[in-house]
């Protein structure tokens, strides 16, 4: 347990039903430990199986993936996604004449996208899953509004899950495999990210070892299990164990010893400020400098809260999922106090 600190005490007040974690220490895992149930009222506890939502971390697992494609030349951080983008385009305005949108622009959230109002929400399950290039066009429920460029891309930060859509596009299109697959071969077999995987709907009969997610004040949510059909933006579900392997990883890669072939340079890249805001790398967000460099990815959807956070040059980092939305920020909340307290005792 974590020393000096209930993390049982502490769900209780939270009303945060399941908890799990997995510490990092000189760059190996150097304990899980996991709390509560997958459901409240059921008696099904959380062990280091479970699958949760990861929510938005599902974005840094995709700048991984963009990383080794960037390693083996077939992806370029710096050209117009135009040039290979192939099912859709981003639309040419006055805001793209000077600067395109490129792949490092939308790894940072500085590419002129502006996701519309109201968009980008859970799956209602009554309705069918929105087709990428679709969802692009503004033709789905999910987003009815066309992506366009909405300010010079490199000018500002608007944090944008239509731009890893983009991302999305351009990875199947020049893989010319669905994003999952392409996933499962370059991240999850290699790094054996067994129980890591890509869910736009609850399979038929086989949702046992996925956690519910619930309300602030303990409700489960409707339908148990919320989806994001936005894979590269949003559609991970894992374990603090397989996350905690893949940061393994990210931080073997930024000292050239990367076990799947992502290069030191862009492992690099990923950490080194970006654009308009130094707070802001590719697919994390930073703090601090030099060995005091703190870097993290927040996951936050309806029903589920996890954060990851790595000192990439100590080779330390905390994985902490949740399968509640405390409707705090998570360092204002239960994930923040663990964070808070593991810090005090590695230093």
């Amino acid at each position: 347990m974590v020393r000096g600190f209930d993390v049982n005490q502490r769900m209780e007040h939270y009303h945060v039903s399941g908890l799990s974690m997995t510490m990092i220490r000189n760059g190996q895992i150097h304990k899980t430990e996991t709390y509560g149930v997958l459901e409240v009222g059921t008696s099904t506890l959380v062990d280091q199986q479970t699958l949760f939502h990861a929510c938005s971390i599902s974005k840094f697992v995709s700048t991984m993936l963009v990383m080794k494609l960037a390693s083996q030349g077939i992806l370029d951080l710096d050209e117009d996604v135009n040039n290979r983008l192939t099912s859709w385009k981003v639309p040419h305005n006055t805001y793209t004449q000077a600067y395109k949108v490129t792949l490092r622009n939308l790894l940072s959230h500085q590419a002129g996208i502006i996701d519309p109002e109201n968009s980008f929400t859970e799956l209602d399950p009554n309705t069918s899953i929105p087709i990428m290039m679709n969802l692009l066009t503004g033709n789905t429920p999910n987003c009815k509004e066309s992506i366009i460029v909405k300010y010079e891309p490199g000018s500002e930060f608007h944090y944008s899950d239509a731009g890893f859509c983009i991302i999305q596009q351009l990875v199947e299109d020049v893989t010319g495999k669905p994003y999952d697959v392409t996933l499962d071969e370059h991240l999850f077999k290699p790094l054996q990210m067994s129980n890591s995987t890509i869910l736009t709907s609850i399979p038929s009969g086989n949702s046992d070892g996925l956690a519910s997610g619930h309300h602030r004040n303990g409700d489960v949510v409707d339908g148990k299990y919320t989806i994001y059909p936005y894979p590269a933006a949003a559609g991970l579900w894992s374990t603090s164990t397989d996350l905690a392997r893949l940061v393994i990883e990210f931080m073997d890669s930024i000292r050239g010893q990367s076990k799947i072939g992502i290069s030191e340079k862009y492992a690099k890249e990923m950490i080194t400020s970006q654009g308009c805001r130094e707070w802001t790398g590719l697919g994390v967000f930073l703090e601090g400098k030099g060995q005091d460099l703190e870097i993290s990815s927040l996951g936050w959807g309806v029903g589920y809260q996890c954060m990851i956070v790595a000192n990439p040059y100590v080779e330390t980092a905390t994985v902490i999922m949740t399968n509640t939305d405390t409707g705090v920020h998570q360092l204002e909340g239960l994930i923040g106090e663990i964070i808070r307290s593991e810090s005090e005792v590695r230093f």
